[in-house]
């Protein structure tokens, strides 16, 4: 069965003094203010469309990875991933570097490696994000 999920984003005045808010409509779970400024300057209050993207793209990687790992057997205790996703006003996102720490008991450092780069090649956001460079930088521990 196929899943819609929907968020809004009501956005008030021009694009460099402007703001806007950001709404997870299906889940009803958050808003989010943003901005032009955060946007292209950095900020600890208030996100991004690429902080978003980010937390679209460390929670597919990490379904996708389970889902390989323990297909492969080797059901892993802990995932921890973060999407590091970057920005240029000048050129829009940049890329997409994933960083992957892992407790998986019984696997090898080879598997881990090679299950960790399908994951990001197959995870639905991967393919989405086609258009820029996706890293990953995984951790065995």
């Amino acid at each position: 069965m196929a899943v819609t999920s929907a968020s809004t984003t009501v956005w008030t005045g021009d694009l460099k003094s402007g703001s806007g808010e950001v709404t997870l409509d299906s889940s009803h779970s958050a808003q989010f203010p943003v901005s032009w400024a955060a946007r292209s300057q950095g900020s600890s209050d208030v996100t991004t469309p690429e902080e978003l993207l980010g937390a679209a793209h460390s929670a597919c990687f990490s379904m996708a990875f389970s889902n390989a790992l323990s297909s492969f057997g080797t059901t892993p205790e802990r995932l921890q991933v973060t999407a590091h996703v970057g920005f240029d006003p000048a050129e829009g996102i940049t890329g997409s570097h994933l960083v992957v720490e892992a407790t998986v008991p019984g696997l090898s450092v080879e598997d881990f490696n090679r299950l960790a780069d399908e994951a990001k090649t197959g995870c639905p956001v991967s393919r989405a994000l086609v258009g820029i460079p996706i890293t990953i930088e995984a951790t065995l521990v």
